[in-house]
Parts: C-alpha cells; sequence; structure tokens
C-alpha cells in the first residue's frame, strides 16, 4: 500500500479481501480492485466506514462490511469505535437545544432480500451448488448440478413443463448469474460456483430445511422472516429488484498504521485463479468400441449454394445415402463427428455431449473467395485458427467459379492466377494441409459422399482399421492443455484417432468464448493490414504483452519510433519479415497509443 494513503487500515482490509477473491477465482475480484484503486486514490480521511460510499466502487453492502471489520479491530485493541455520522449529527443538533423529531431523518427504503420461491429452479441450484466446499476453488457441470439439484425442484430441469414451452428448470440459472449469486468458470467443460452473495442466500435456505435449528433467516446478524419473492414459470424474476449503487469506503485518523504494506501493482491476469502445471500423464482416454458409434457429417449453416437455394447441398447429399446435419460451426465448412448409438454412453463419464470429433475438417474456399480472403487476411487467419485446432487432416477443398475462370483469361489477371498458385503451394509445402481441387459444387458434394463412405469404413465397418479414443473434457484445463496432450498421445499411438466431444471442441475453437490474453493481443495485432499470424506471433514472441509493447515506443524518441518492429525484427526471413513500411504503420497505431 501507498504510505500517503488517507486510509490505510481500510485499504489493507480491501487487499486482503482481493487477494482471497483472486485465490477463488471469484468475480468479486472487479468489485474489490475498483473499491480498492478509489481507496487507495482518496486523499481524504473518514472518521467512519460509511462515509466512503462517497467513493467509487464502495457500495452500502461492502461499507458494512468494512464497519463489522472495524468494530472488531476496535474492541481487539481496546479503541472506541466511531460513532456513525448521521448519529453524530443528530446529537449535535440536540445538543445545540434543536429538536430531532422537528426534522425526521428520511428513512431509507432498504432493499428486499433475495430468497427464491420454495422448490423453484433457483432454489434447487443454490442448495445444489452448497454442497460444494465454500473455501475451495471448484465448481459443478451442468449435468452434475442437474444432479444435485433435481430432488430439491419440482420441475425437470431437462424437459420443458408443456410441449407448447421452451423453457426448463435450468432457465433459472440466468436469473441467478444476473443476480450475481453464481458465477461460471473453466474452459472447455464451463463449471458453476456460488459467489459470496449466493453463499449467504445457500445459508439462509439450509437453516429453513426440515431439521434445521431455526425457521427463520438471518440477515446482517438479525433475524428476519423473509417474503418469498414470486417467479414465473421460466425463472424470471416478477418483482422489480432494487439496484444498488456504487459508492466507496475508507478509515478514521486515530487507526492509521504506523507504516503501510510495501505497494503493489494489482493485476487481474489472463488465469486469476494460481493453478499448478498442467500434468497431461492424469489424462486416461475413453475408448469407444467401433459399433458403438456411427459417423455423421455435419455441414456449416453458411454452406449453402445461393440464398434461394439454401437446401441445395444437403438434398444431394441425401440422393447419394448421406444423410447432413446442418448446425452452426465455430472452424470449418464440414466436419465428421462419430454420434454414440447410446445417448447416455459419455454421460456415465460425465460428458455433456454424445458426439466426439473426427480428426478431419474441411475448409472450402469457392475461387473468388479465395481470392477476396487472401486479399483481406482472412485466408492466413483460419489457417493460423486450423493450426490451434489440433485436428490432424485438414482439407483445403478449393473450388473453381466459371466467372472468375473467365476473368483470369484476361491478362491484366495474371496476378491473381500467379496469387491463387502461391496460396495452394504455401497450404500444401507450409501447413502441410491437404489441397483438393474441384471442377464446381457437384463435383464438391461427389467428394463429401465419398469421404463420408471411407470414414464410415475405417472407423465402424468389422473389423476397424482405426480406433477411437476420447479424451475426457473435465480433465481439459485449457486450449494449451488440450494440444499439449494430443501431441504426447499421438506420438505414443500414431495409429489411434484422439479426439474430444463436439461441444468441447466448439469451446476451444471459438472465436471469443475463451480468448485469453495472448489471443486477444494477437486479435489486435493482426487488425493492422499486412500483419499476418505469423508476423503477430513474432511480435508476441519479443514484447509479451500489449503494455510492454506501448512501453517499449515510450522509451524511443517520436523519430525512432517507425523503425522498432523493423530494427528487431530484420533478422527473419520469408513470411516473417516485416520491412520499413510495416513497421510504420504499427508504430502509427501502438505507438500513439502510449
Amino acid at each position: 500500500m501507498d504510505d500517503t494513503c488517507a486510509n490505510p487500515l481500510l485499504l489493507g482490509w480491501l487487499k486482503e479481501w482481493l487477494d482471497q477473491a483472486r485465490e477463488r477465482g471469484s468475480k468479486g475480484v472487479t468489485v474489490y480492485k475498483k473499491a480498492y484503486e478509489s481507496m487507495k486514490a482518496c486523499p481524504l480521511v473518514f472518521q467512519h466506514p460509511s462515509e466512503a460510499q462517497q467513493l467509487n466502487g464502495l457500495g452500502p453492502k461492502l461499507c458494512d462490511r468494512l464497519t463489522d471489520r472495524l468494530k472488531a479491530y476496535c474492541e481487539e485493541n481496546g479503541l472506541p469505535m466511531p460513532e456513525h455520522p448521521q448519529k453524530a449529527a443528530a446529537n449535535k443538533r440536540q445538543s445545540d437545544g434543536g429538536d430531532p423529531d422537528s426534522q425526521p431523518a428520511k428513512k431509507q427504503r432498504k432493499a428486499k432480500p433475495y430468497v427464491p420461491s420454495l422448490r423453484s429452479g433457483p432454489y434447487a441450484l443454490l442448495l445444489g451448488l452448497a454442497t460444494l466446499d465454500e473455501n475451495a476453488s471448484q465448481g459443478l457441470t451442468k449435468a452434475q448440478l442437474i444432479e444435485k439439484a433435481q430432488p430439491h425442484c419440482d420441475n425437470s430441469f431437462t424437459v420443458p413443463p408443456d410441449a407448447s414451452k421452451f423453457y426448463t428448470a435450468w432457465s433459472s440459472m440466468k436469473t441467478l448469474m444476473q443476480k450475481e449469486l453464481v458465477y461460471d468458470h473453466g474452459r472447455p467443460l464451463r463449471k458453476y460456483a456460488l459467489t459470496e452473495e449466493g453463499w449467504e442466500v445457500a445459508k439462509r435456505i439450509m437453516k429453513t430445511l426440515p431439521g434445521s435449528e431455526q425457521s427463520t433467516l438471518t440477515f446482517r446478524h438479525r433475524s428476519t422472516t423473509i417474503a418469498m419473492e414470486q417467479f414465473s414459470e421460466n425463472g424470471e424474476d416478477t418483482n422489480a429488484g432494487v439496484r444498488r449503487r456504487d459508492h466507496g469506503l475508507a478509515a478514521p485518523d486515530f487507526l492509521r498504521d504506523e507504516a503501510c504494506a510495501d505497494d503493489e501493482d494489482i493485476q487481474i491476469h489472463d488465469q486469476i485463479q494460481t493453478q499448478k502445471p498442467f500434468d497431461d500423464s492424469r489424462i486416461e482416454p475413453i475408448t469407444l468400441p467401433a459399433n458403438s458409434f456411427t459417423v455423421q457429417l455435419v455441414l456449416d449453416t453458411r454452406e449453402v449454394r445461393s440464398s434461394k437455394d439454401r437446401d441445395y447441398i444437403a438434398n444431394e447429399l441425401s440422393k447419394k445415402g448421406i444423410t447432413p446435419e446442418v448446425r452452426a460451426l465455430e472452424l470449418g465448412d464440414a466436419m465428421w463427428v462419430a454420434r454414440c448409438n447410446d445417448p447416455s454412453f459419455l454421460f456415465q463419464y460425465g460428458e455433456e455431449c454424445n458426439e466426439a470429433m473426427l480428426d478431419w475438417i474441411v475448409e472450402r474456399k469457392r475461387l473468388d473467395d479465395l481470392i477476396g480472403s487472401i486479399k483481406d487476411g482472412r485466408f492466413h487467419e483460419q489457417k493460423f485458427r486450423l493450426r490451434r485446432s489440433g485436428i490432424k487432416n485438414v482439407i483445403y477443398l478449393i473450388e473453381e467459379y466459371a466467372a472468375v475462370l473467365q476473368d483470369m483469361g484476361n491478362p491484366s489477371t495474371i496476378k491473381y492466377q500467379e496469387m491463387v498458385a502461391s496460396a495452394i503451394a504455401s497450404t500444401q509445402v507450409v501447413n502441410g494441409y491437404f489441397v483438393k481441387q474441384t471442377k464446381n459444387l457437384d463435383d464438391t458434394i461427389r467428394y463429401l459422399a465419398r469421404m463420408t463412405s471411407l470414414l464410415q469404413k475405417m472407423y465402424c465397418f468389422s473389423p476397424p482399421t482405426h480406433t477411437l479414443r476420447l479424451i475426457p473434457s473435465r480433465q481439459l484445463s485449457s486450449a494449451e492443455s488440450y494440444l499439449t496432450t494430443l501431441e504426447r498421445l499421438r506420438a505414443q499411438n500414431p495409429s489411434i484417432t484422439y479426439a474430444v466431444t463436439f461441444s468441447t471442441f466448439s469451446a476451444l475453437t471459438s472465436k471469443s468464448d475463451i480468448l485469453s490474453l495472448r489471443d486477444v493481443y494477437l486479435k489486435m495485432l493482426m487488425c493492422t493490414r499486412g500483419v499476418t499470424g505469423d508476423k503477430a506471433l513474432e511480435i508476441q514472441k519479443r514484447w509479451p504483452t500489449p503494455r510492454e509493447f506501448i512501453e517499449a515506443f515510450e522509451k524511443l524518441d517520436p523519430k525512432d519510433r517507425d523503425d522498432l518492429v523493423f530494427e528487431r525484427t530484420k533478422t527473419l526471413v520469408g513470411r516473417k519479415k516485416m520491412g520499413k513500411v510495416l513497421s510504420k504503420k504499427i508504430a502509427d497505431i501502438w505507438g500513439v497509443a502510449g
């Protein structure tokens, strides 16, 4: 803490709660950090914590918590507890001869404590999450939480109550997260846990259960019977809640410590919770027998012949005996999944999806789209994401387009021919992807049908030529652990296909769902025209974070900033090389940011 802090004691308590929230991976990190920074920057000395509500980031609840902490501190050290400002003002008016009853203080309307209806969705979810250890930084998956919460709820968490409705009791999870009683964490397998406020509500609910010592709910050391809030059937709160304003907190003169702790910058890192180094030797893949699943072709919803004929590809594949499934894909235009015949087979292993990804994916490019993606940089960005997906067999399917072929006969478009030839060669040689060129859309459909039949023979026919094993989602902590695990397992058994569930793969390859600081930094760099994925990686190696990159420009004279990137990367060759023009363009953006 800063020696110039006006309220060091309150600042120290806020720092302590902030550290605890960071260790538990709680969403309260943001709240405590904001309160800490406001208190640290405040030059005013507060005689009572309630006076700190004028600061940004400190509300009545946090002030009350600081007041309780101050009261305990005074009792431990034999110090008098500071008088509340409102009470002190009333006593002053009375001592001055004024009538305290002549100007009664306006009674503040208190927010109604939140308690869900008995045996409702929120009620059951809170009780289910309360089975966890309060001090442990863990959580429950959706499947685990439903299993624990269902006995406490009258409605189903998986089946709508009526054929005309789409919501289930699980829909109330949105309400709990909006009220900041529950937070989710962990990718690719999302887990849920209670916040500090959620634990308060859950404890009060548990005291009302049969066999508990008391039947009333207590809030803030006062016993109060709580009226149940009414919920609509879809789990949404029908009562208008009183919004809490953000205020602030601080401490008195005589409680100032002799010396404050050392000042340290508090940063919210990419991973708030401190984790042990990932040990992929603990991974135990699940073997899927050859006769336990079927191979299913999955097409992206954007793969259409035209806006007026969206079902042409699916209909033509059906005529060839292949029934595809159309859904939104995070990566690629076509892929294959192994769908278990028994929907509950993977559920017994804790998985929420009964489909496993096969090690094959197709990126379809019509010739005009290929040229456009090369121009705007999407071509390199897509290959960059495909490389990070962990898929071993990537097929780049380039489809000829008559209009483009006719235009390429024009001498002025020779550069486009060279551009396409270079892109194909780079994809094959540099990236190691298989490139398949087709004459038209019908030829593409025939190729997808043949590939589907081939994969069915490889995995499903007896005896199968390939074995499929699933990496459990619960044993993966991040995209990095997924890629590390794949590399180790493939090195041990090259003939075995290792996969994850379709939902896990979608989470791992999502553009925005699990972006780390490094991913966001790379995407920021690639927003500059001319900065490809490879070049962005080279910049990130030299300046690991955006802050370090900006500080590097700040240390230089403005006239030397244009050549910073060029000078630091001039030893690079090939696609990674960055010239002076690109270096100046980067400096114009990041140098000004400093």
